[in-house]
């Protein structure tokens, strides 16, 4: 008994996808979304990377059935996520970034519980807890209370809760909060595994650089809008060579001097020059030599999604969206 592979060109379908908060008592109207499109490949692991406010927990409402868009439309394996709710259901399988365990009830009974919620029952269901709770290393712990066990061990079993129906895509919230690194390793390692050995698709939001990195291919959003998408190589690409990040005294006046005498376009980021330029360690010593007296420090490194999110959108990834919700 496998996973549900749907022989489909595309798994994942959005064009011109627009969702506006309504005004509130004491908030304006707010558009999270504005037509934002992409596709996913059947059998991949695709990422929707942002900070907070950037769009991408509003798209995963939308592509869940949760939550109706204002405009466009999002269709997954050819169902349309507003019109065919039910078979959209059937073919995904869901996991929150809000833990959805009773932790008073055993592993076992939480997966009971959610088979129920399927329509599933008898022998059926205790074949899919069975092999579920093998494939994510946790049969021996059927008996124990989830409380009992470690947070990554919990999310496993959340992820066993999204896979017992079989689906056809795994969709995924933030999947590794909470989580130590240890934990979100061995996470991480699960989900390839599902990718590589039941060709499924997993389709997930992060705010981690880290973990996009795992990703075949992934959009990066920024205030509801997607400003780049590909495989993180093809991304870090756009960056055209090394990254030059700089220390100074005076970074602004510095940075319009170096312009000035070498024809190039440095930026200031949060109080550092970088410059993205071929072959930087050849230029390093030509920068010292001409600014020395004027440089704190100096760094190369090879481009990072970092770097392509300061490139894109000239700001740090870490810097929160101020005055806004999550979204």
């Amino acid at each position: 008994m496998e996973y549900d592979t749907v022989q489909s060109p595309i798994a994942v379908s959005v064009k011109n996808l627009s969702l506006t908060y309504p005004a509130r008592r004491k908030t304006a109207a707010r558009q999270a979304l504005k037509g934002v499109s992409f596709s996913v490949e059947p059998g991949t692991i695709f990422g929707l990377l942002g900070q907070n406010g950037s769009g991408k927990s509003t798209l995963f409402k939308i592509l869940s059935t949760f939550l109706p868009p204002t405009s466009g439309s999002a269709e997954l394996f050819g169902f349309d996520v507003m019109k065919a709710e039910a078979a959209v259901r059937k073919k995904t399988g869901v996991l929150f970034q809000s833990p959805s365990l009773d932790k008073k009830l055993t592993v076992g009974e939480n997966l009971m519980h959610q088979g129920h919620l399927y329509g599933l029952k008898g022998s059926l269901l205790h074949e899919r807890i069975k092999m579920t709770l093998e494939r994510l290393g946790l049969y021996d712990r059927r008996n124990d209370l989830a409380e009992s066990l470690s947070g990554g061990q919990q999310r496993r079993v959340e992820i066993a809760k999204g896979l017992l129906h079989l689906p056809a895509i795994l969709l995924l919230d933030e999947p590794s909060t909470g989580l130590d690194p240890a934990a979100r390793r061995d996470l991480w390692s699960y989900l390839v595994t599902l990718r590589d050995t039941f060709t499924m698709t997993i389709l997930f939001t992060t705010h981690i650089m880290e973990e996009a990195e795992v990703c075949d291919r992934l959009v990066i959003m920024d205030q509801g809008n997607i400003v780049a998408s590909g495989s993180p190589a093809e991304l870090k690409e756009r960056i055209g060579g090394d990254v030059i990040t700089i220390m100074a005294k005076a970074p602004d006046e510095l940075s319009v001097t170096i312009a000035e005498r070498f024809h190039i376009q440095p930026s200031v980021v949060d109080g550092c020059i970088r410059i993205e330029l071929h072959n930087g360690h050849e230029f390093i010593p030509r920068l010292v030599e001409a600014f020395s007296g004027a440089i704190n420090s100096i760094n190369l490194s090879k481009p990072t999604l970092e770097d392509v999110f300061i490139h894109l959108t000239g700001r740090r990834f870490e810097e929160e969206t101020n005055g806004k919700d999550k979204v």
